[in-house]
């Protein structure tokens, strides 16, 4: 009797590990890097496709994923958002370490496929702390705009890089989607 339950569990467990050897021989993980970071979800290879994690791919391609529950569709759109610096009217980029200035952020956005209710821009320090500087509802139903914010007087305490990012809200959606970063170093 002992020995017919060790059998049926041999039987079992040599079943099962095939399965499992067939479903991994049958999908294939994939390393996914984009612009020199690997992505933490990888993609999948089956039945000699790739699949990718569309929301991760478009939020490192800084793009805005649409998604209709009802439908089961998933559209993604990339506008053109070109952001410029300035301060006095001159452009504004890299700084020293310590220093302590007013500049403005400038938008043109084009190519916008979707409707969008505000935009926000804020800076972040290099360890990745938050400071708005500014968010506003807009109110467009072109595919293209400007957008300016007021001026701001920030610190650049630290060494290190200082992303601008220019967020868009999309209309029915409490998220903001990142749709184009700048870099200030602090040297």
């Amino acid at each position: 009797m002992k020995l017919r339950k060790v059998g049926i569990l041999l039987l079992l467990l040599s079943v099962w590990g095939g399965t499992m050897m067939f479903a991994d021989s049958a999908s294939q993980k994939v390393r996914v890097i984009i612009n020199g970071t690997e992505q933490d979800d990888g993609g999948l290879i089956a039945e000699n496709k790739t699949y990718l994690p569309l929301r991760q791919l478009a939020n490192s391609m800084q793009a805005i994923v649409e998604w209709d529950n009802q439908s089961k569709r998933a559209t993604v759109y990339k506008p053109n958002v070109h952001m410029f610096l300035f301060q006095n009217n001159a452009v504004f980029g890299n700084v020293a370490k310590g220093y302590q200035g007013k500049f403005k952020v400038f938008a043109q956005i084009d190519n916008l496929k979707t409707d969008v209710t505000a935009v926000k821009v804020s800076i972040f320090d290099p360890n990745g702390k938050e400071k708005v500087i500014q968010t506003e509802s807009v109110n467009t139903s072109k595919d293209n705009f400007w957008y300016a914010t007021d001026e701001i007087e920030y610190k650049f305490e630290a060494s290190g890089k200082y992303p601008i990012r220019f967020f868009l809200k999309l209309k029915g959606s409490d998220e903001w989607t990142v749709v184009s970063e700048k870099l200030i170093s602090s040297l």
